[in-house]
């Protein structure tokens, strides 16, 4: 067995032997479905109190996947646990012991992370929608409507490459607690208020959570300079930035 498979294999199996990362993939598909499907029908009961303008606007498959906005937290938590548990108990010394060469270890936890992560993800966002759509009756779009589909996937592609970037930021910090000390509070406070302050708006529309609600809409945002295209560049860019500077801190620094 070449090195590269068993160091997947091992990762596979210290990832569905952890209970705590299970639920949390599970927390991130019920919140998502359930805070998704409240917002629908309440936007529903809600619609013809808008205003002709607002209505233009409406995005029935945005508001689906306005769950993602607390869902999100709990792929920040899975890609934190999966790094910085290791960090927590000491473990990451057995692990490093066990493949000295800490680029293929890095790489092959990214990897298996990321790609539990995007089946939650995918089947998260399709299932939200879905839901979404049944209760926004006579105001609800079709899988097969345009742009739909791809704001779909660009729902579930944006919690998979959030869970990403929580596993190189706490590669960075070395740490479970830290780590969620910043990003738990960032996403689900900071960046929200810097989007409703004038001044700071055209700064948050950069940030991680801000792209992401891009790629998750289908029709888009008059404020925001960019379409679904941009937010997953963007994206893109902070998660690359995060896995390059975790790898960087494993390479260089002692466990």
């Amino acid at each position: 067995m070449s090195a590269p498979t068993a160091t997947l294999r091992s990762e596979w199996a210290k990832l569905t032997t952890v209970r705590s990362t299970g639920w949390t993939l599970f927390a991130a598909f019920a919140v998502t479905v359930a805070f998704g499907t409240l917002v629908s029908a309440l936007s529903n009961a809600n619609y013809d109190d808008l205003s002709e303008q607002d209505k233009l606007a409406f995005d029935a498959a945005g508001t689906s996947f306005t769950g993602g906005l607390l869902g999100q937290l709990a792929l920040i938590a899975f890609g934190v646990m999966v790094i910085g548990g290791e960090y927590s108990t000491g473990a990451i010394r057995n692990s490093l012991a066990a493949v000295p060469r800490r680029g293929l270890l890095y790489a092959g936890k990214v990897t298996v992370a990321a790609g539990a992560a995007l089946v939650v993800s995918i089947a998260t966002s399709f299932v939200t929608f879905f839901a979404g759509q049944a209760v926004l009756g006579s105001h609800s779009t079709t899988i097969g409507a345009h742009n739909v589909l791809r704001a779909t996937l660009g729902a579930g592609l944006y919690m998979t490459l959030m869970a990403v970037f929580s596993m190189g930021v706490a590669t960075m910090l070395r740490s479970s607690m830290l780590s969620m000390g910043i990003l738990m509070p960032f996403f689900f406070l900071v960046t929200q208020i810097l989007a409703s302050v004038p001044g700071a708006k055209k700064v948050a529309h950069y940030l991680p959570d801000q792209a992401g609600e891009a790629m998750a809409r289908v029709v888009p945002r008059s404020d925001v300079p960019y379409g679904p295209g941009g937010g997953l560049v963007i994206m893109l860019l902070w998660v690359a930035a995060a896995v390059l500077g975790g790898y960087l801190v494993l390479r260089n620094r002692d466990a």
